[in-house]
């Protein structure tokens, strides 16, 4: 069997470095030197008014591995993968304000003129009724559009390349419930689940069908070592739907995705891991999730209770990422030290873990704090 990462794994000595140090990660390898790579940012702004360079790249500033793996797309992540997508446009103005239908087909509070910097209002969102679903939606999600494959064969031919370095070839899926709530809106989703459940499974199946058959495409030119779903299913107390609806409107769409993607795999051989990506207090759902197969969590937001070291010694067989309080690192040096030396050496011991901000890096933290923290982070993790 030739091991070109698609029918058989890349030896190790052909591997990118970063690929071995995140393939070391994922198989809980205890005591090996962390990954170093980021979350995301909300202050890179402010930032370049501190003094941050404008010439040097932020892996090199900040000490980042390269990346360890390779992300196939075309499934959404916030969003669904509507294909057409809706028409961005001015649907009414009001003063300073104007009301925008975005290109997920809701309609959003904007101020006028301006679309970042702030959280928008949602006011609708396109699934309202089956009529509404069926007129307006469930054909923007048809997994026969040719469109969807329009560069299908430069994308797999750079994923193949990726799979020959021996870098993780991930595929990356809007989640189940970030789906319903971005069709149907997360007030009036909890309403549908009760009152329109006909309507839920019309959705769900449509998001199977779309995610299993675009995956099914991928899976011709490459072994898939991760299906990687943005769910943001919690709040700040824990889910914000209960077990039995989990497991009666989503878990098992999940299941049969997940069976269908190891069923159709090159490398028979090939573990494929299972990440959720949820805000919120997640422990709740961890044994949901187990119940399909999830082996890797992100991003343990401290703020909303998540113990990163509890939570560790709960679920030892969990590869977990994030679990840096974001809120920490705006405190200053001394604060940011107390925290990643109680984090960090335990974490780094246990193996099967990479420090990043629990989202977003927040605009109140300074550039001063942000490198401290990496120098640290460094530190610590080897």
């Amino acid at each position: 069997m030739e091991q070109d990462g698609i029918h058989a794994m890349v030896p190790r000595e052909r591997m990118t470095e970063s690929a071995k140090k995140l393939r070391d990660t994922y198989a809980m390898k205890p005591g090996i030197p962390l990954f170093r790579r980021e979350f995301g940012y909300f202050t890179l702004e402010r930032w370049k008014k501190e003094g941050m360079p404008q010439d040097i790249p932020l892996e090199t500033l900040f000490q980042y591995d390269p990346p360890g793996n390779h992300g196939l797309g075309q499934l959404g992540w916030c969003e669904a993968a509507f294909v057409p997508a809706f028409e961005d446009k001015v649907i009414e103005r009001r003063g300073e304000y104007e009301v925008v239908q975005d290109y997920a087909g809701r309609h959003v509070l904007f101020f006028t003129g301006r679309r970042n910097g702030f959280m928008p209002t949602y006011l609708t969102h396109p699934v309202r009724d089956q009529k509404t679903w069926e007129e307006n939606v469930k054909w923007r999600l048809d997994p026969s559009s040719g469109e969807r494959y329009r560069n299908l064969p430069e994308r797999m031919a750079k994923a193949q390349e990726a799979a020959g370095k021996g870098l993780m070839i991930v595929q990356n899926i809007i989640g189940a419930y970030m789906y319903l709530r971005s069709l149907i809106g997360p007030e009036d989703l909890l309403i549908a689940f009760v009152d329109q459940p006909d309507l839920i499974h019309s959705c769900m199946q449509a998001w199977l069908d779309l995610a299993d058959t675009v995956t099914a495409r991928h899976q011709q030119y490459v072994t898939i070592d991760e299906l990687f779903f943005g769910e943001d299913i919690c709040y700040n107390h824990g889910p914000l739907i209960s077990p039995a609806m989990m497991r009666e409107f989503l878990l098992p769409y999940y299941q049969q995705l997940v069976t269908n993607t190891k069923r159709r795999q090159i490398d028979k051989t090939r573990h494929l891991y299972l990440q959720i990506d949820t805000d919120g207090f997640a422990p709740p759902v961890i044994p949901l999730y187990k119940e399909v197969g999830m082996d890797v969590m992100s991003p343990f937001e401290v703020a909303a209770g998540c113990d990163l070291l509890k939570i560790a010694r709960e679920h030892p067989d969990l590869v977990m990422f994030g679990g840096i309080d974001k809120r920490v690192l705006a405190q200053g040096k001394e604060a940011i030290d107390e925290f990643v030396e109680r984090i960090i050496p335990p974490m780094r011991e246990r193996g099967g873990y990479i420090p990043t901000c629990d989202h977003g890096v927040p605009e109140e933290v300074s550039y001063e704090n942000y490198l401290h923290y990496r120098k640290r982070c460094v530190e610590l993790g080897g």
